[in-house]
């Protein structure tokens, strides 16, 4: 029998986000699905972001408030797990919020079964206007072979994701995170939702994509670690393919190895564009250093992948002929970009 109401752990890993965390938490309190309990993990926040957790947690009964020495995000999620008492987990990041009717909505989507996702879409807020977001796969209930073959077969390796590798927008049955720890890399900064979540769908027995449900609305900050230049974001890349790699093979997912290879060129469009924001005028050497490794151009001639997005084409030329010249037109290109 379905069960109508579980209690639902709502984990908001919180890092200097003064300016927007009362509006964050207040989305989650004000949620129509009252079975909730909210867990704010401050991740030794520098500005009053922590002084805010702990006022909602003295006024709230719901509220649970973990303060913790600085230990990335997905350390914060985790001890949000730790604490948790909930059936089911949503990750909500404290920039972030929610349409009241969101829990409600997606919670009637639960077939009470272990190994399921409810995933609804989102709309990003950026300073000139909003942007509505769906999944990259039609709606529906997905289960068996139609689970394995549209979505675990297409989580990685693709252009656009048929399912965004964000910890946020789902409702996660919790015994899907159990034993995944093994897989975590504390350290990534860039890619710690995808060491997060992408053990998870693989994992999932159960994936529901709602229609136009556009209830989480994630914040586009300028100049966050997404959004601005990050020196050892290559490294990090590095970090994040050799554990999606592991990943793949010991969960077996499908076409693992061609699908990890795709998966890693992408990412180092995210490279390329990161170093043509670099600041001064070693951005070339950089670029070059990166793109003249051998096992670096080996990939990218041995790895056939679709680009079919204009930005990304250009990225992608960048990256197969890093040559003087053309690296010096895409960073003018990249930064009339920035400004708009």
């Amino acid at each position: 029998m379905k069960r109508t109401n579980p209690l639902i752990s709502i984990i908001v890993p919180v890092y200097n986000k003064e300016a927007y965390l009362r509006e964050c938490v207040d989305s989650i309190l004000a949620q129509t699905y009252r079975r909730i309990e909210v867990i704010l993990v401050d991740d030794e926040s520098t500005d009053t972001s922590g002084k805010i957790c702990d006022e909602y947690g003295q006024a709230q009964e719901r509220v649970l408030v973990i303060h913790q020495k600085n230990g990335g995000p997905t350390a914060a999620c985790v001890a949000g797990m730790e604490a948790a008492s909930g059936g089911y987990y949503m990750f909500v990041d404290s920039d972030d919020y929610l349409e009241p009717e969101t829990l409600a909505q997606m919670a009637d989507r639960l077939a009470d079964v272990p190994g399921e996702i409810v995933c609804c879409d989102h709309v990003v807020e950026k300073q000139k206007g909003k942007e509505q977001v769906r999944n990259g796969v039609e709606p529906g209930i997905y289960e068996g072979d139609r689970l394995r073959e549209r979505i675990k077969a297409k989580l990685i390796g693709e252009e656009k994701k048929v399912i965004p590798l964000s910890r946020c927008m789902k409702l996660c049955e919790k015994s899907l995170f159990e034993g995944n720890e093994i897989y975590y890399d504390y350290s990534l900064r860039f890619g710690d939702d995808t060491n997060l979540m992408y053990p998870v769908m693989l994992e999932s027995s159960r994936v529901v994509i709602m229609k136009d449900a556009f209830y989480y609305h994630y914040r586009y900050v300028e100049g966050s670690l997404v959004h601005g230049y990050d020196e050892e974001l290559f490294s990090g890349v590095e970090r994040l393919m050799a554990v999606v790699k592991r990943t793949a093979e010991e969960k077996k997912a499908p076409d693992a190895a061609a699908a990890v290879d795709r998966e890693y060129c992408y990412m180092l469009l995210y490279v390329m564009k990161n170093e043509l924001r670099g600041p001064g005028k070693d951005y070339r050497k950089r670029i070059q250093a990166i793109f003249g490794k051998e096992k670096i151009k080996t990939m990218l001639q041995n790895t056939p992948i679709s680009v079919t997005e204009r930005s990304n084409q250009l990225l992608y030329m960048g990256m197969m002929y890093p040559g003087g010249v053309l690296l010096r037109v895409l960073r003018l290109i990249l930064r009339v970009y920035d400004r708009k």
